[in-house]
């Protein structure tokens, strides 16, 4: 059985802890690999390779820096088929998505690529007879990332390229479910021409995560993932005097007024909540139906999601693939069997759900859920997975005040004809981003993605400007140099003259 190992030091590196995961191909439900688990001195060894790098890696030339990048752009994106393969056959998710997803992440590497635009600092001179005062940012040095599963290879793209183009060095500790599209990712690094230890790869558990946290020589932690987690992360990063950034949870909010196209809300619809399985913190799990047209909406989602097609990710004709694990298909089961329970109608049951041939395989259908209480665990709780809850609302102000009251604020959309109720929703809707018939409102690399509410954790958001300034800090210098003609010394402090 094929064993996946750390990358530290621009090479592979076989695990010495004795401990390992199960690495399953979730159409299947077989297990194909194993990924070694990290003890506290591998990740002290990455961590002490990513410290020596920086040492002439901080001070490299944005020239160099971004030559390496545009490279390894180039790499990704002649790899691509190959990356998203490997995330098809950990993660479940259909090629399409998955091509999808390296598609997103090289946004970011794109961004990177410009790193010299980004740093210029500013200049004023004159401020005072012959002083200047000048602001650069500089970069922390050593910076961890901790990535989720449903994201294996856009997440830590999120991360790692815009923290070496600003001078750091990275320790990325990837999920332990999906973890062979990072490694593919940093082996084409290397290829690319970045030099040892700058960026280096930890498998591993809680372990590896608080061996991390804890860890003297790291500066910053970037993480995204589940609320619970996220919390976690921000309070023991803190602890230990990093800075963090931290991801949490979500239940995004789609509110359909009465004058929305049904047609293309009900088609989006299907495309937010079902999409990659549901498992992914910008799904759309609630629709807001306003007024009467909750009947006729839910009977267009109904239609088309009894139509989807759900199948093995590498089946060209699949547009749904299985969930991440056996454990949590059940878990997101629970979900709906709980909904009709406690009061609400089950629209499309994907419980029992199996795909011939792959009987074993961690599949389930997808469930559609109506008049959903806002009691309900269903609304109450994250999910992750392709369950959609329809609540009803009688008024544009009754449902504002239904998705303001979510202690998530991460994404949420409305659909409307009417300019002006879309532009008072994008102003008093307490979420991060927002779409405006856009269901998955997720930023281009350019702008920085993250939520309000539980669903951020650290003050910065991750990638865009956001992202960079998190990944540097500010100096401000002021100089004077004094005229040639001038005589003398002035041991005054200066002054506005």
């Amino acid at each position: 059985m094929k064993t996946i190992t750390h990358w530290i030091d621009g090479k592979p590196v076989e695990g010495t802890s004795g401990r390992f995961g199960p690495v399953y191909n979730p159409a299947t439900g077989a297990q194909e690999k194993q990924v070694a688990f990290a003890s506290v001195d591998e990740v002290d060894a990455a961590v002490a390779s990513a410290k020596a790098a920086f040492e002439s890696w901080g001070e490299s030339s944005l020239a160099k820096r971004t030559a390496i990048l545009f490279k390894y752009r180039e790499l990704l994106d002649a790899h691509r088929d190959e990356i998203a393969e490997l995330i098809t056959a950990e993660h479940g998710k259909v090629h399409s998505d998955a091509l999808g997803e390296v598609a997103r992440g090289m946004e970011i590497v794109e961004l990177a690529c410009g790193i010299s635009v980004q740093l210029k600092g500013e200049l004023s001179t004159q401020v005072s007879t012959r002083v200047d005062v000048a602001s650069i940012r500089q970069p922390l040095g050593v910076v961890a990332g901790i990535t989720p599963f449903n994201f294996p290879a856009m997440v830590p793209m999120w991360m790692f390229p815009l923290a070496i183009a600003c001078g750091n060095t990275f320790v990325l500790k990837p999920s332990e479910k999906d973890p062979s599209a990072s490694f593919r990712l940093a082996e084409l690094a290397t290829e690319a021409g970045l030099p040892e230890g700058v960026l280096n790869i930890v498998q591993g558990d809680k372990t590896a995560v608080d061996r991390i946290l804890e860890h003297p020589d790291i500066e910053a932690v970037s993480f995204v993932g589940s609320t619970p987690i996220a919390k976690y992360i921000q309070l023991k990063a803190v602890e230990h005097g990093k800075r963090v950034q931290a991801l949490g949870g979500a239940k995004n909010h789609m509110l359909v007024l009465p004058d929305a196209d049904l047609e293309l809300a009900a088609d989006q619809a299907i495309n937010a909540a079902y999409g990659s399985a549901g498992e992914r913190c910008m799904a759309v799990s609630v629709v807001v139906a306003v007024g009467d047209i909750g009947d006729e909406l839910v009977g267009k989602i109904a239609e088309r999601a009894r139509n989807l097609k759900i199948g093995p990710g590498n089946d060209p004709a699949s547009e749904m693939g299985p969930l991440i694990t056996r454990e949590h298909r059940d878990k997101v089961a629970s979900y709906v069997t709980s909904a009709a329970e406690q009061g609400a109608e089950v629209v499309v049951d994907g419980t029992g759900f199996s795909v011939d041939g792959h009987e074993d395989g961690f599949f389930l259908g997808v469930s559609l859920l109506d008049r959903v209480p806002l009691t309900a665990d269903a609304y109450r709780d994250e999910i992750f997975g392709p369950v959609l809850a329809v609540v009803r609302a009688q008024t544009y102000e009754e449902a504002i005040q239904l998705i303001n009251s979510s202690r998530w604020g991460n994404g949420t959309a409305i659909f409307t004809r009417d300019g002006g109720a879309a532009r008072r929703f994008q102003l008093e809707v307490k979420a991060g981003m927002v779409g405006v018939n856009v269901p998955i409102p997720v930023p281009v690399g350019y702008h920085s993605f993250g939520g309000w509410k539980d669903s951020l954790f650290g003050d910065l958001h991750i990638y865009g400007n956001d992202g960079i300034a998190f990944y540097t800090q500010g100096k401000v210098i002021t100089t004077r140099w004094p005229d040639p003609s001038d005589g003398g010394i002035n041991l005054g402090f200066p002054s506005n003259s």
